[in-house]
């Protein structure tokens, strides 16, 4: 059974940081990309940041402007996001997906943590 279990989030001021954490199980974490999502209230949901499986180029969304950091660790099934400098405008849930594509391709998708910046 594929499980993939977001947490972290919570309710931080403007200019404060979270880590989000996203545990996963039940396929082989090591081969999927792995990404953050998140979707604020009445917006689309949008990419914020993927880590490749192996190699490659980590990419950002342009919003994040050096402010997070995703990272993974394969020993732990597990990848985070870092988040600094969080704004009121980064409120959202955010979410972890892991891809694969080739012969047999997967898409997974977490439930979900809630970020909210306010003071």
């Amino acid at each position: 059974q594929v499980q993939l279990v977001e947490s972290g989030g919570g309710l931080v001021q403007p200019g404060g940081s979270l880590r989000l954490s996203c545990a996963a199980s039940g396929f082989t974490f090591s081969r999927a990309a792995m990404s953050w999502y998140r979707q604020a209230p009445g917006k689309e949901r949008e990419l914020v940041a993927t880590m490749p499986s192996a190699g490659g180029v980590t990419n950002y969304a342009a919003f994040v402007k050096g402010r997070f950091i995703i990272s993974r660790d394969n020993a732990k099934n597990t990848v985070y996001l870092q988040m600094n400098s969080l704004e009121p405008e980064d409120t959202a849930v955010y979410s972890c997906n892991a891809k694969m594509g080739g012969v047999i391709p997967f898409n997974y998708w977490g439930q979900g943590t809630q970020v909210t910046v306010s003071s």
